[in-house]
């Protein structure tokens, strides 16, 4: 392959831009300390709000305030493409993802028809058998509450991936954190943290196809409101190594995790109690050997898919290694396409109920197979450090 499905960029919509499947690859403050400012230092009026605190990052990197209002979000250039852990800056600018954009956030076309990968070292079993890909039942905010769509801007234009809320334990039913894969992120080591990150719990919770979604409820496809991201955190792996096809070997770090914020007032309500639900993640879950099956969720974009329906496979989980130094990932057989990165892959915990034990990550066009990485130390240490850091803010 080597494809990581991709986030579904587009020029005119949502677009992977990683090759890797990236399968995609496709609010306001929990923070006491970060509220809006008072007018006097906010600039772009009611259209964009930005805390002290992050105005004061912006301005540390070089940003005109109005300028990143009125378009130098834009500007990609090296040394304003701001790429390490502690860099992310993600200002809210209210409506900029209205319903027709959101409509219109669509995969590519990828010419593309790469190979399987054909030099695997270390622990791999034989490709699986295709599963197709099945519409997960209606509404989403019973179904699947808290699985949803991920729109971000990249340098190729708005793109798409999937995500989940995910439960906090320093915030017990009331989690503002949600988990997607790093390449719908940051665009790794030629790049960095994509811009207008906004996560959309249980998208189009009544399942319309995309034909249909002109006419339907605003509030059916937005049914939880829009969040947006205000604190990042991926593997360092990621940041460093990881990228467009030859960062391939990277996807077993291809995790990451966002705390987020109301694009509107919503009486201080948490991302979790808004949603409906939220996951625990499993952290150093069984060998893909011993998990009798996995489930992947997501919003597939690229043909024949459409973005607008969630859909899930299940099968028994085998084993990929993209490099002998690297952890081995779980594979399964899936059709999922480009979108669909990001999204959840659940396995059965102790009680019966859904954990999360690893994300979309990669697979082969055409779509036969998809992989995730293994949470392991890495993916355990960065949850643990944003939890605790939230839990201070209050």
């Amino acid at each position: 392959m080597r494809s990581i499905r991709r986030p579904v960029v587009a020029a005119a919509a949502l677009t992977a831009v990683l090759s890797l499947t990236l399968t995609a690859c496709g609010p306001d403050s929990g923070d006491a300390d970060a509220k809006p400012t008072q007018a006097a230092d906010t600039t772009g009026g009611g259209d964009i709000q930005i805390p002290k605190d992050i105005q004061d990052k912006l301005k540390e990197h070089g940003f005109d305030l109005d300028k990143w209002k009125n378009g130098e979000w834009k500007n990609w250039s090296k040394d304003k493409w701001l790429r390490e852990a502690g860099e992310f800056i993600n200002p809210i600018i209210k409506d900029f993802w209205n319903p027709d954009k959101i409509d219109k956030i669509k995969p590519p076309k990828d010419p593309s028809k790469p190979e399987d990968i054909s030099q695997d070292q270390g622990k791999t079993d034989p490709e699986p058998a295709a599963v197709a890909a099945q519409p997960v039942k209606t509404p989403y905010t019973s179904t699947a509450p808290g699985v949803g769509l991920l729109a971000f801007s990249t340098p190729e234009g708005e793109s798409r991936c999937s995500a989940t809320v995910v439960k906090d334990p320093a915030h017990p039913g009331k989690s503002n954190l949600v988990w997607t894969a790093a390449h719908c992120v940051h665009a790794g080591k030629n790049g960095g943290w994509y811009r207008n990150m906004m996560f959309v719990p249980n998208f189009n919770r009544t399942g319309q196809p995309a034909s249909k979604m002109k006419t339907t409820p605003f509030e059916d496809r937005v049914p939880s409101g829009k969040w947006w991201a205000d604190d990042m955190a991926t593997s360092s792996e990621w940041i460093k190594d990881g990228g467009a096809v030859p960062g391939v070997p990277m996807a077993p770090y291809d995790f990451a995790l966002m705390h987020v914020k109301p694009e509107t007032d919503n009486g201080g309500k948490s991302l979790e109690e808004i949603a409906g639900g939220a996951y625990e993640v499993e952290f150093n879950a069984p060998a893909m050997n011993k998990i009798p099956s996995l489930t992947a969720q997501g919003y597939p974009a690229e043909a024949p898919f459409d973005g607008a329906i969630q859909n899930q496979c299940t099968d028994k989980p085998t084993r990929l290694t993209t490099n002998a130094k690297m952890p081995t990932m779980y594979r399964i057989g899936c059709t999922m396409t480009g979108g669909s990165s990001g999204g959840p892959w659940f396995a059965k915990g102790e009680d019966g109920k859904p954990v999360l034990v690893s994300n979309m990550s990669m697979g082969p066009r055409p779509a036969k197979w998809a992989a995730g990485p293994h949470l392991g130390a890495e993916a355990k240490s960065i949850f643990d450090n944003m939890s605790k850091k939230w839990a201070a803010k209050g």
